[in-house]
């Protein structure tokens, strides 16, 4: 919300197209995930482990693997809880590190309880309702189709746009969500439902869930366009909510505030769930719930998000860098993951195909790029 939020008001429509290979990327990769879940029967990171076990470069697969998911989430974590503490900050006029150091200690709480089930299905519907609500503004604002259209198939970076456009990218291709995908479609698609049912189905969750994520994003970019793009007022904290005003007028603020503290509670549990998943899985430990060792990464990841967050990091700023990093550390991971749905001896009649594997090389090579621009502009 925050991310799309800053691209649209500082932007316009000129980062859309950053946006659709984002969906395009995300559908793609989350794809190869779950094939790999479904039909090797082991998440991401521990089938890099057995194949590169014994192996020099196995050792360095590993040490990536807790770098880019371990130390990404907790840089990830750092926005969760800053988001969170936003709306709660929005709808109180309590301080932002309060509310951060709350969020942290009951994130907390629900994963040592391990309910956080209980009140998922609560911040679900708060987030699908905030989401309704930018879709039915986005139709109200009614973009230049010109310029909207413009803005997604013809590639640009404005100056100063670099950042924001990789921060998209890493918002929407969630690298720990590769991880954490692989995991996930074992529970949800056990054996016992046979192998190539799993996969028509989950193919069909992958594309409607990602769809509907991008056509909300769409919209927040939108109407944040529409209401901050050219008109000399910066997007803060504290005005954010005005690209509601079209639909809900002064009720705006407490709406989107509500919204930003379900989508950040509810991340910042995930992230240092996944993280704990991941590198668990990278070092052979046992992926317990109650295991210390288990619960020691989690519980690392989301001390070290909580103390940026408490620190007084910049709201905005801390998110979009979050996401940054994420778009840093996106072409580490889908390399991971093609080299995996690449294995004969593993997938069997189920490898990647030609189509496949060439799109995922077009993510990774746009990823790179885009990283290694960011990088030479900040060395030279």
């Amino acid at each position: 919300m925050t991310t799309a939020s800053v691209a649209g008001a500082s932007f316009g429509y000129a980062l859309l197209w950053a946006l659709l290979f984002s969906v395009i990327a995300t559908a793609v990769l989350q794809e190869m995930s779950a094939r790999l879940g479904l039909v090797t029967r082991q998440g991401l990171a521990q089938a890099l482990r057995d194949t590169f076990s014994g192996r020099w470069y196995g050792t360095v697969a590993v040490i990536l693997v807790v770098a880019a998911v371990g130390f990404g989430n907790a840089a990830y974590e750092a926005g969760n809880i800053t988001g969170a503490a936003l709306g709660l900050q929005g709808l109180s006029g309590v301080d932002g590190w309060i509310w951060s150091l709350l969020v942290g200690g009951a994130s907390g709480a629900l994963l040592f309880s391990g309910r956080y089930k209980m009140i998922e299905g609560v911040l679900v519907v708060l987030v699908l309702l905030m989401s309704t609500v930018f879709l039915l503004t986005f139709i109200m604002v009614r973009p230049s189709l010109a310029e909207f259209f413009g803005g997604m198939l013809r590639p640009t970076l404005p100056e100063g746009s670099l950042l924001t456009a990789i921060a998209l990218i890493g918002t929407t291709v969630v690298p720990y969500n590769l991880f954490l995908h692989s995991s996930a479609v074992q529970e949800k698609w056990p054996a016992s439902e046979g192998l190539d049912r799993s996969l028509r189905a989950a193919r069909v969750d992958t594309g409607v869930s990602i769809g509907l994520g991008g056509l909300i994003t769409l919209a927040i970019m939108s109407t944040a366009a529409a209401a901050f793009f050219g008109s000399n007022m910066e997007i803060t904290a504290a005005n954010i909510a005005v690209q509601l005003e079209p639909l809900l007028g002064s009720a705006s603020r407490y709406f989107f505030a509500i919204g930003l503290f379900a989508a950040g509670l509810s991340s910042a549990v995930a992230a240092p769930l996944a993280a704990a998943y991941a590198v668990s899985g990278a070092l052979g430990w046992q992926a317990d719930l109650a295991s210390w060792r288990f619960r020691s990464i989690w519980l690392a990841v989301l001390l070290c998000g909580t103390f940026f967050a408490v620190i007084g990091t910049k709201p905005l700023t801390a998110i979009l860098f979050a996401q940054a990093a994420n778009g840093f550390l996106l072409p580490i991971c889908a390399i991971f993951l093609l080299l995996m749905v690449n294995r004969k001896a593993a997938m069997g009649g189920h490898c990647n195909g030609l189509a496949s594997n060439l799109l995922g090389a077009v993510v990774v090579a746009v990823t790179l790029g885009l990283g290694g621009l960011k990088l030479y502009q900040v060395l030279f």
